[in-house]
């Protein structure tokens, strides 16, 4: 843009950057990386022969790996849980489960984000929805679903007689990924634990997840959300008393960037509002 660009035009070229998950700059001037020679990597010294060291068994390597890191390490069928993910299955309500989450620090996102984005809504709700990751927004100010995919989640619920204050709303991860990227599977995997114990406090009537990565999460299916969406499953943890069904939905900022599927939604829609109609009299 033009140095000489009236303020208005600068301000909304900002707000657009901040909008696509542009939050840092590197340099002044733009740099064609095609242009730039190769880089010459020096050459490296040969090792030293060193002698094989005997073979550590795969479970006692693992057991090993996770105690010097305090942290998850699946091995096969057995996962070392970190103390704090382990506490989380202990946490009497939704405030002390926030509160161990500010103490949490075995999600790497937790010391590049600004704000903990724990979750919103009723503790009390009939539906519990959960997307993928906060976003720019979410972590200036610390609630999920803020942004424009937010305010179009807002007009879903509100299209089937819902609102915030009736359902509880969170993410599979509690921290913005940098550069808005997906979280990696470790990192979900970190903060399953939290989540899981959200749905548990809660006992909601209907889980729904957002998005294809947050039904791979919850709901263990490796599709798509476009072939997932209008089914349902059953999910279930060891400490709930019941299982719920379960959903997918297409993601708020999916359906932004793609308007033609907002027919499928809506009819996804009401297939919740169905299922949450008292039976009849």
């Amino acid at each position: 843009m033009h140095p000489d660009a009236p303020p208005d035009s600068l301000n909304a070229l900002l707000r657009w950057y901040v909008d696509s998950g542009v939050d840092e700059t590197i340099g002044t001037e733009p740099v064609d990386r095609y242009q730039q020679p190769a880089a010459v990597e020096p050459p490296r010294p040969r090792p030293s022969p060193v002698a094989p060291a005997a073979p550590t068994p795969p479970l006692e390597a693992a057991r090993a790996g996770a105690d010097a890191a305090g942290s998850a390490a699946p091995v096969g069928s057995t996962t070392f849980a970190s103390a704090a993910a382990r506490r989380a299955a202990e946490a009497p309500d939704l405030d002390a489960l926030r509160d161990l989450l500010g103490g949490f620090d075995d999600c790497a996102l937790k010391r590049t984000a600004t704000s903990l984005v724990f979750g919103e809504g009723s503790a009390r709700a009939r539906v519990v929805l959960i997307g993928e990751a906060p976003g720019a927004e979410e972590d200036r100010q610390g609630r999920p679903f803020v942004g424009p995919s937010g305010r179009l989640l807002d007009r879903m619920l509100q299209s089937i007689g819902l609102d915030r204050g009736q359902v509880f709303i969170s993410n599979t991860v509690f921290w913005r990924p940098p550069g808005n990227r997906s979280p990696t599977p470790q990192e979900t995997a970190a903060c399953m634990p939290f989540v899981e114990r959200i749905i548990e406090l809660i006992a909601p009537e209907m889980l729904v997840a957002l998005g294809g990565p947050a039904a791979g999460a919850l709901l263990g299916q490796k599709e798509s959300v476009g072939r997932l969406r209008g089914r349902w499953f059953s999910y279930a943890t060891p400490r709930m008393a019941r299982p719920i069904p379960a959903t997918a939905l297409f993601h708020p900022a999916y359906l932004l960037r793609s308007p033609a599927q907002k027919r499928l939604a809506w009819r996804d829609l009401l297939a919740i509002q169905k299922r949450l109609a008292p039976p009849p009299t």
